[in-house]
């Protein structure tokens, strides 16, 4: 049985776009998974992008496709990216849930398994509290939320820095962003791609 799966992210500098592209990669080791890789629209203007290195940085994804919302209700899971700001998702990804109204009033996102990953800056910067408050939103919309359970037992690493919470695969990019997501934190991610995929997969079957 085939399971769609979307992996929808947004990355100013290739921070998400890594874990996006290690979730992607736990998803497609799921039998009979069909695990397609977008983007959501860039709100910031190119003369500030420029400015701050990040559009330098984002042409190593610039081959991503950007989803459009009308394109969530083909996937039986949709496992959304973001990093944090001050706490909360980004803006780019709140104005692209903004425009998923019409869905929730069809409810074409019911059932659909949903998760989220996403990064900070700083080891204390708001992952859980990004991670928490895009929940409601999956949930709004009447979607299954999934997220890292302690089976991924990378999440208690005390050896090291590292992201991860029960509520989804994090990585910690540095005051300058500098540090990239750590072999700890990629195989996090790849684990919530392969277990919220298996989730969908047997709710598929069910």
């Amino acid at each position: 049985m085939s399971v769609k799966v979307h992996v929808v992210f947004y990355s100013m500098y290739g921070h998400i776009y890594r874990m996006a592209e290690a979730v992607a990669e736990g998803a497609r080791s799921v039998a009979g998974a069909d695990v397609k890789l977008w983007q959501v629209p860039e709100l910031v203007p190119d003369e500030v992008l420029e400015k701050s290195g990040a559009k330098a940085a984002r042409a190593a994804f610039a081959q991503v496709p950007v989803i459009a919302p009308d394109r969530l209700p083909e996937a039986d899971v949709i496992l959304f990216g973001a990093p944090t700001r001050f706490g909360n998702m980004c803006a780019q990804m709140r104005n692209f849930l903004d425009q998923t109204g019409g869905l929730w009033a069809k409810g074409a996102l019911i059932g659909k398994v949903g998760s989220v990953f996403t990064s900070t800056a700083t080891q204390h910067g708001g992952q859980e509290s990004t991670l928490l408050s895009f929940h409601t939103t999956l949930l709004h919309q009447g979607m299954v939320v999934v997220g890292l359970p302690y089976s991924e037992a990378r999440q208690m690493t005390l050896t090291e820095i590292t992201g991860g919470s029960p509520y989804g695969a994090t990585t910690i990019t540095g005051g300058d962003g500098s540090r990239m997501p750590s072999d700890n934190e990629l195989a996090m991610a790849r684990f919530q791609g392969r277990h919220a995929t298996q989730i969908a997969a047997k709710l598929s079957a069910a």
